[in-house]
């Protein structure tokens, strides 16, 4: 029987980097941009604007949303991002017009960007409006690969990784169905 550990690691160079973050945080607050402290990593952006950033990583989070998964693996997934919209302005234009329009929906509905919006039920009402765009088609489709193609989240969706070097999964633990409820 395999042992799932649940807990979230957190290793020196994790610490260090979460709180280089305070700086920029700082820095954001006094300057009166409208960012959270939490995103403050996104004003390392170098080709979208930084709340654009920060609301795709909110829209990954409402699109695959996992209680126990920390900020930091939807924050890899979106990164890839910012380079993209360097190299093709098509890619630069969808996101940006993307997260207009998502702001705009939720300035319509709640008074306030989507980022702003704090319940999750909510936001999600703002996606279904807009879940046959290009652009949200786009974000789900690469969040499916880049979300869960993340080595570090394996273990905590219970997934040993590829088993073809190992010999394969019937000597290990292919009829290991711990998770399954039986009664």
């Amino acid at each position: 029987m395999r042992e799932i550990d649940r807990r979230t690691h957190v290793r020196r160079r994790t610490f260090l980097q979460a709180s280089a973050t305070v700086v920029p945080a700082v820095a954001t607050a006094a300057a009166g941009i409208g960012i959270s402290a939490q995103a403050a990593w996104a004003q390392e952006a170098k080709n979208l604007k930084p709340h654009t950033l920060a609301t795709l990583v909110q829209v990954g989070r409402d699109t695959y949303p996992h209680d126990r998964i920390a900020d930091l693996y939807y924050v890899k997934a979106i990164a890839p991002y910012d380079e993209a919209a360097g190299k093709d302005p098509a890619v630069l234009a969808l996101l940006e017009e993307g997260v207009a329009r998502l702001d705009g929906d939720a300035q319509n509905r709640y008074g306030s960007t989507y980022l702003s919006v704090p319940w999750e039920s909510d936001r999600v009402v703002l996606l279904r409006g807009i879940e046959l765009t290009p652009f949200h088609k786009k974000i789900r489709g690469d969040m499916l690969v880049t979300f869960y193609n993340q080595k570090d989240l394996w273990a905590k969706f219970g997934y040993e990784g590829a088993s073809a070097d190992k010999g394969g999964y019937i000597h290990r633990g292919f009829n290991d169905i711990d998770w399954l409820q039986t009664s």
